[in-house]
């Protein structure tokens, strides 16, 4: 019997590209070399999909996991909520928001239950999603609240290769990040990071922090959030035994962090680390939702509506975030008493 852990793997926004990737690994037998996979969605897009790569895989179409036989074929975890003649290719509608927000509640309910050891989202749109009933910010908080842990650090973690990197501040604008940033919302960044990457394998990470200011503030001449907040939050961090340094300056940071030095960089603002890390490379990239009980990984690209239907679109990204979310299942299973800490 395969000891390879079970993942949900959900179609994500029908309109986009991401029933094409979810059918381009199933043709290709992909799953299986890391997982065993159980399909979350409408059969009948996943079919189409396959029709649209001109490819075929062997499906079965089940109505809960407990039925799966790998060997009969990939299952799909039906959810007829999808006719294809339904779907606008290329644009953001309700019809396929609601279905990816099903999807997703089903994929958290398949944990809980202990049916499924995590699960891969394909790229959606989150204003699909907003649209189709969901009343959440972000899929995150969403699945937050489902898991009950919104008390605690969690939100996206960018992972290009083996460089992790996490920001303090996300979706708000340049000019209010530093009125963002004190000591708890850097020591919450650090813990996330932390806690995921002790939930992937890694038994000391190793944090690397971002300073905010040029030159790391040169002691207050360039500003004082490095003195006022970030050096404390990486005190605090070390007080309960998480290996934190810095600040270091933002140029040159991420040359530290490439040749190895840390495994997770935490940076103070979305474009800090997403520069980087999308010159580094730009389709290998992953998203992982942090924080969760729940091994969750996608590809760091979005529904690419402009390429959808013409079965073009690069599997890497999503290649990546299946290995990645069976790591970390394998990982969780021996971990499960390990050390993790709270805000």
């Amino acid at each position: 019997m395969s000891t390879k852990p079970i993942l949900g793997i959900l179609l994500g926004d029908s309109s986009g590209v991401g029933p094409e990737l979810v059918a381009k690994l199933a043709a290709s037998n992909f799953y299986q070399n890391y997982c065993r996979p159980v399909i979350i969605g409408d059969i009948r897009i996943l079919n189409q999909a396959l029709s649209i790569i001109h490819a075929d895989a062997p499906l079965t179409s089940i109505d809960k996991v407990a039925d799966a036989d790998w060997s009969k074929g990939t299952p799909v975890l039906d959810q007829r909520d999808q006719d294809p003649d339904q779907v606008i290719v290329g644009q953001a509608s309700t019809y396929c928001g609601a279905a990816v927000y099903n999807a997703l509640k089903v994929a958290a309910k398949l944990f809980k239950d202990g049916d499924i050891e995590g699960f891969c989202f394909a790229p959606f749109n989150k204003a699909a999603l907003k649209m189709g009933g969901c009343g959440f910010e972000s899929e995150h908080y969403l699945l937050a609240d489902i898991f009950g842990c919104a008390d605690q650090p969690f939100g996206e973690i960018n992972v290009v290769d083996n460089l992790w990197t996490s920001r303090t501040t996300s979706h708000v604008p340049i000019k209010e990040v530093s009125d963002h940033l004190t000591v708890d919302s850097v020591l919450r960044a650090e813990l996330l990071c932390y806690n995921t990457l002790k939930q992937a394998g890694y038994e000391n990470p190793r944090l690397g922090v971002a300073a905010l200011n040029p030159h790391a503030g040169e002691n207050g001449l360039c500003g004082r959030e490095e003195i006022d907040v970030i050096i404390p939050a990486i005190e605090k961090a070390k007080e309960i035994g998480i290996n934190a340094d810095g600040p270091y300056p933002s140029d040159t940071l991420f040359i530290k962090a490439f040749r190895g030095d840390f495994d997770c960089v935490v940076t103070m603002f979305h474009d800090q680390g997403q520069i980087a890390l999308k010159l580094k490379s730009f389709d290998q990239g992953i998203t992982i939702a942090g924080g969760m009980p729940a091994p969750i990984v996608t590809c760091s690209h979005g529904t690419a509506y402009d390429i959808a239907g013409k079965g073009i679109a690069n599997t890497s990204s999503f290649e990546n975030a299946i290995k990645m979310a069976s790591q970390m299942a394998i990982s969780s299973r021996s971990k499960k008493n390990d050390s993790t800490f709270s805000a």
